[in-house]
């Protein structure tokens, strides 16, 4: 089994201003699989003669699986393992197609060290467009509670 490692941000680490992103191209493979796990079959992400008739013209992921790549970021590149979603606002800008390079980043905005909580501004775009903007809240371990269990 490959371990990877990978840096974990403690609150204690955070700034303002510090950012993460990830990258993924989506495919007609992760829209069904996505639509398949999450029961939204809305033919608008599946069927292309009926997305042909819409304002998009073609089919286009699920809005909500261009947000996941929010949560990914927040899992796996900072803060990473142990961070835990408080709540999350989003805006959709544009459509994702098949195809389309996302790019997920989200800035530090605000640290709330009281509760060890952490503002975070969130934008995926396609070319450099946004195509879904919005603001998580997170509860991110300290190096002090690392490893209790609460």
């Amino acid at each position: 089994m490959n371990v990877i490692t990978r840096q974990v941000y403690f609150f204690e680490d955070l700034e303002p201003g510090m950012e993460a992103s990830f990258a993924k191209t989506v495919s007609e493979a992760d829209i069904a699989t996505f639509a398949e796990v999450t029961g939204d079959k809305n033919p608008v992400h599946l069927d292309a003669n009926y997305a042909a008739g819409t304002m998009f013209k073609e089919r286009i992921a699920h809005g909500m699986l261009t947000a996941s790549y929010i949560s990914a970021v927040f899992g796996m590149e900072m803060p990473g393992p142990g961070v835990i979603y408080i709540s999350q606002t989003l805006n959709f800008r544009g459509p994702v197609k098949i195809g389309d390079r996302v790019v997920a980043k989200v800035r530090v905005m605000e640290l709330y060290p009281a509760k060890r909580r952490a503002r975070f501004e969130c934008v995926c775009s396609v070319d450099g467009k946004p195509v879904l903007e919005g603001e998580a809240m997170l509860l991110v371990p300290s190096r002090a509670s690392a490893g209790k269990v609460s």
